[in-house]
């Protein structure tokens, strides 16, 4: 068995720190707090891949730019036969407020197009998800510079807080269901 976690960005220094590659910054987290190297590349994206007492457990980024993040997490998923249930997408959401999280274990895309394209790859809007919020954009911003742009830096420190909750998300994830996880961690501040 082998589950798979996607942080969802937009790859390049350019991006880095940005709105939108909040997914990025949890999967470089897992992938420090749990010593799986993302030294792999394949399937459009960046990967490592680790084996744990449950089975293997792979993190990715896809490097595809977030509206094409459906085509890496699509052929990983089917080269390892890896069920949408057996995955979770981790990205920002502008309806949450800066440093909230969100799991859910389906849903739709509500706007994102980078569900939109995982949902199109797999041909399933069943995968597991945990939405860190970005807030709004001020009145008089686009959607697209609020989303590629950065924290403040009182959002930033709640933001960092969401990313370390998130990446604990991801870890208990490996050894327990992820309604379990999900329970857990909605519940917290």
């Amino acid at each position: 068995m082998m589950k798979l976690a996607v942080g969802l960005g937009n790859p390049g220094k350019k991006y880095e720190r940005t709105r939108h590659n909040v997914g990025f910054e949890v999967i470089d987290r897992v992938s420090d707090q749990l010593g799986i190297p993302l030294d792999q590349s394949k399937f459009k994206g960046i990967f490592g891949t680790t084996r744990t007492a449950q089975g293997k457990m792979t993190l990715l980024k896809p490097m595809t730019f977030m509206n094409l993040s459906g085509e890496s997490i699509g052929q990983l998923a089917k080269y390892y036969d890896i069920p949408p249930e057996d995955i979770l997408v981790i990205y920002d959401d502008l309806d949450l407020e800066p440093g909230t999280i969100r799991l859910r274990s389906k849903g739709g895309h509500g706007g994102h197009n980078g569900i939109r394209s995982t949902m199109d790859h797999l041909d399933s809007k069943n995968f597991n998800r945990i939405r860190i919020g970005i807030g709004r954009p001020e009145p008089g911003k686009t959607v697209t510079d609020h989303v590629l742009g950065r924290f403040s830096p009182d959002d930033r420190t709640a933001v960092d807080g969401a990313i370390r909750q998130a990446a604990d998300a991801v870890e208990s994830w490996l050894t327990n269901d992820f309604t379990l996880v999900m329970n857990d961690f909605n519940k917290k501040p």
